[in-house]
C-alpha cells in the first residue's frame, strides 16, 4: 500500500490579547483563532483570565467546533485571554495535549501557549523529572511551562522567569503566556516562528502569529517581536525586554513564506502574497517553457502562479475548483478513502487545461503522491502537456523546528533525481526553485532557515540524526 503524503503542517497558532477594561476578550480570541485555522486543525483551546480566575476550554477539533456559542459564551468576561489553535508535530494529537497548557503554582496561575519545536526537549525533560516534575502531556509546550515554573522560584517576576528560561531552550519556540495580572509574549533568539504586536482602537494588545489574526479582530499591525525579545503587556502599558536579541543570526523558516502563511498576511515587512509571486517570477526566469496557460495548485500556487505568468507572458487562469466543505482528508479512516477525498477537494476546469500546454505551479513535493494523483486529474482532463514547477527547492532534510517535513528517508527527492522526479509523477519537465533565490524572496536581506532544502542547521539537533518527536509512548489498556 502507498503511503499516504499529507499537505505539510505548521505546528500551531497563537493568539493573546489584553486589554484595560473587561471584556468579552473570549469572542476576540475566538475570531483571531479562526484566522489562523490554516496553522493548525487538530485543536483549539481559549484560556480566560479575570483578574487572577482563568476559565478555559479546549478540545480537538476545528475552531468552529471547539466553540459552539454556548461554550464560547460560558468562557465569561475577563482582562486577558490567551488562545491556540494545534497540529501535532510534537506528542501526539491526544485530547490532553491540546494547548494552552495551564499550570497552577505558589505564585497563581499561568497559560502557555506555543509554536514551534524545542531540539532539545528530551533533556530538559529528563532534567525535570529528576527533580520531581509530573508530566501530564507529551509535548515539548509543557517542558517550557515547568521551567519558566521553577524559574518563578528564583526571579522577581515572570518576565524575569521567562527570560531565565529561555538561557535553557534550544530551538524553536514563539509563545504567548497570561499569569493573573500579564499578558507576555517571547520568541526565541533566531526568530523561527512569526510572532506581532498589535493595538486594537480601545487601547487592546494583541500577539498573533501572523497579522491576519490582528486584522480579524480591529488591531493594527505595530510591528514584528524582534528574535529573542520578551513584550510584556499589563495594566501600566507596554514594556519590553530586548536582553536576548542579536545573540545570533536571525533564521525565520522561509517556508512561512513559501506554504504556511496566510497570502494576506505581512511578516517582518514581507507580503506573503508578494513573496509567493517573486517565487513564480523566480520560476519563471530559471525554467521557462513555451506553453499555453499557467495554474497554481490552490491555495498557496495560487500567487506564485500569477507571478510566473506575469513575468513569462503566459496567460494565467484558475485550473481548479477546491471543495472548501470537504473535511480533513487526512483523518480518514483508510488510505483509499483518503485518496477519494483528494478528488473531492480538487476538481480541474476542463475548459482551462483541455488541449493545453499547462505550466502547473505547487508549493512543495515531499513524497510525490499527492501531487501524482493531481496531475493524473489534469490528464484525464484533457492537458496536452504538464510542466510542473515547484516554488521551493527539494525538500532533502527533516525539519527539528515546527514543521513535520519527515525523516529524510521518506522525502523523493533524496533517492531520486529531478528527471526520475518527474517521470514518477507523470510530468513533461519539472523544475524547483533554487535555493539562491528562495533566500531572496522578500526583495532585502533577510535571516531564513533553509534547513530542509539542504541549507545547513542554526542549531544543535536531537543526537540520533533522526526526526525525534520526542512522544512519550502511552500504555494500551488490557484488552
Amino acid at each position: 500500500m502507498e503511503q499516504e503524503e499529507r499537505h505539510l503542517h505548521e505546528e500551531c497558532g497563537v493568539f493573546g490579547v489584553c486589554s484595560s477594561k473587561k471584556q468579552d476578550v473570549a469572542s476576540l480570541t475566538y475570531y483571531g483563532l479562526f484566522a489562523l485555522q490554516h496553522r493548525g486543525q487538530e485543536s483549539a483551546g481559549i484560556v480566560v483570565n479575570d483578574e487572577g480566575v482563568f476559565s478555559s476550554c479546549c478540545d480537538v477539533g476545528l475552531v468552529s467546533e471547539v466553540f459552539p456559542p454556548q461554550r464560547l459564551h460560558a468562557l465569561g468576561q475577563g482582562n486577558i485571554a490567551v488562545g491556540h489553535v494545534r497540529y501535532a508535530t510534537t506528542g501526539s494529537d491526544h485530547k490532553r495535549n491540546v494547548q494552552p497548557i495551564v499550570i497552577n503554582h505558589f505564585k497563581g496561575r499561568m497559560a502557555l501557549a506555543h509554536n514551534g519545536n524545542l531540539t532539545n526537549s528530551m533533556p530538559l525533560r529528563h532534567q525535570l523529572e529528576e527533580r520531581g516534575s509530573i508530566f501530564h502531556t507529551t509535548t515539548d509546550s509543557e517542558v517550557i511551562a515547568y521551567l519558566i515554573v521553577q524559574e518563578r522560584l528564583r526571579q522577581p517576576s515572570i518576565e524575569a522567569a521567562v527570560s531565565a528560561a529561555m538561557d535553557r531552550l534550544e530551538g524553536a519556540y514563539s509563545l504567548v503566556i497570561s499569569s493573573p495580572a500579564k499578558l507576555i509574549a517571547a520568541r526565541d533568539p533566531m526568530g523561527f516562528r512569526p510572532l506581532c504586536l498589535g493595538q486594537r482602537e480601545d487601547g487592546g494588545i494583541v500577539f498573533a502569529s501572523e497579522s491576519c489574526a490582528l486584522d480579524a479582530v480591529g488591531a493594527k499591525l505595530v510591528r514584528d517581536l524582534l528574535p529573542g525579545e520578551i513584550v510584556v503587556a499589563d495594566a501600566q502599558g507596554v514594556r519590553t525586554d530586548t536582553s536576548h536579541c542579536g545573540r545570533t543570526a536571525p533564521h525565520l523558516c522561509v517556508f512561512e513564506l513559501i506554504y504556511f502563511a496566510r497570502p494576506d498576511s505581512v511578516i517582518q515587512g514581507c507580503s506573503v502574497s508578494r513573496a509567493r509571486e517573486r517565487a513564480g517570477a523566480f520560476l519563471a526566469q530559471e525554467h521557462p517553457v513555451e506553453a499555453d496557460v499557467v495554474i497554481g495548485v490552490p491555495d498557496s500556487g495560487l500567487d506564485a502562479a500569477l507571478g510566473y505568468a506575469r513575468a513569462s507572458g503566459i496567460p494565467y487562469a484558475i485550473g481548479f475548483t477546491k471543495n472548501r466543505y470537504v473535511g480533513r482528508t487526512f483523518i480518514a479512516p483508510t488510505q483509499a478513502m483518503r485518496e477519494e477525498g483528494v478528488d473531492l477537494k480538487l476538481n480541474p476546469v476542463r475548459e482551462v487545461v483541455e488541449g493545453k500546454r499547462v505550466v502547473l505551479i505547487d508549493d512543495s513535493i515531499v513524497r510525490g503522491t499527492t501531487c501524482r494523483r493531481t496531475i493524473a486529474m489534469l490528464r484525464r482532463a484533457g492537458a496536452k502537456e504538464i510542466h510542473m514547477r515547484v516554488s521551493a527547492p527539494p525538500f532533502v532534510a527533516p525539519c527539528y523546528y515546527g514543521t513535520d517535513i519527515d525523516s529524510g528517508d521518506n522525502l523523493i527527492a533524496n533517492h531520486h533525481t529531478v528527471e526520475e522526479i518527474a517521470e514518477i509523477i507523470g510530468v513533461d519537465s519539472l523544475g524547483y526553485l533554487s535555493l539562491e533565490h528562495t533566500r531572496a524572496l522578500v526583495g532585502r536581506e533577510m535571516g531564513f532557515c533553509t534547513a530542509c532544502f539542504g541549507g545547513g542547521y542554526p542549531t544543535s539537533i536531537p543526537q540520533s540524526g533522526e526526526k525525534d518527536r520526542f512522544e512519550y509512548k502511552i500504555p494500551r489498556k488490557p484488552q
